[in-house]
């Protein structure tokens, strides 16, 4: 008994600091294993079986209190993770709408070759994450091949250059050659920056799709929800605009894209 009230007293106690780096799944396991604790540790004070130890009112009142608290925490824990999963469903399900949109607007898109939108994030949901001003690429700290990075200069140096058409065709290129990389995402939004300046919006405003909807967490996703806002609107398509623009500030609080956003938003009437 003695031992079994020392292992639940350190289980509560690491408890909180483990979950940090643990999923949603694996705190409400943890949280389901100390309640059958408890419920252990309940039987036994009930049927006198207490090592010897004295239980006194007080202690069966803190049992109590332990056994409230952890049926909230286990109760929020499940609310988040269906929070989560709305926030992932929804945004999947508005990625696919614009590529489906953008689709129509394409002539000669095959409407049929789409397929089915992959989950926005990977598997599993996210949170909204303050993301800070990245002026770089952000390899995560993958390594580069020399052929990849070379690639990857020699497109951002057209585009400095303002060979806008040639800078689209090579990151377009370099995708193709490196897809699912680390650069990947900053390709497809500078990709989207050239199209822009050339004035094809269809194609820039897939691009910034393809930026965002691949990797919501890079440094660069704010901006590319924003200029995907903003190519949007350049199509016609001002309410999906405003929807894009107002997600800027949603799902990235801390990004410095926030305060265009919101300034676009009211440029554009955006209710």
């Amino acid at each position: 008994m003695r031992k079994f009230l020392m292992c639940l007293s350190f289980a509560l106690s690491v408890g909180p600091l483990a979950a940090q780096d643990s999923s949603l799944a694996d705190i409400r396991a943890e949280l389901g294993q100390l309640n059958a604790a408890l419920v252990q540790l309940r039987s036994e004070v009930s049927s006198g079986n207490t090592g010897g130890l004295t239980i006194t009112g007080d202690t069966l009142q803190r049992i109590d209190i332990i056994e409230a608290s952890l049926a909230k925490l286990t109760s929020k824990a499940e609310d988040l993770e269906n929070r989560i999963n709305r926030v992932v469903t929804d945004g999947t399900n508005r990625v696919g709408d614009l590529e489906f949109r953008l689709c129509e607007l394409e002539e000669g898109c095959d409407l049929g070759a789409l397929g089915e939108t992959p989950t926005l994030g990977g598997d599993t949901g996210t949170a909204p994450v303050a993301v800070a001003p990245s002026t770089s690429p952000d390899t995560g700290g993958a390594e580069l091949a020399i052929s990849e990075k070379a690639d990857f200069e020699r497109a951002q140096e057209a585009l400095a250059a303002g060979d806008f058409r040639s800078a689209a065709e090579q990151f377009a290129a370099f995708n193709e050659s490196y897809p699912g990389g680390p650069l990947a995402s900053d390709a497809y939004f500078l990709r989207g920056q050239a199209l822009a300046q050339s004035g094809d919006w269809n194609n820039a405003a897939r691009s910034y799709l393809e930026s965002f909807s691949g990797s919501p967490d890079a440094p660069r996703a704010p901006e590319a929800l924003f200029r995907l806002g903003l190519a949007l609107y350049e199509l016609g398509q001002a309410e999906e605009a405003c929807l894009m623009l107002q997600e800027v500030g949603v799902r990235y609080p801390g990004s410095d894209q926030v305060l265009p956003a919101n300034s676009s938003m009211r440029n554009l009437g955006c209710q």
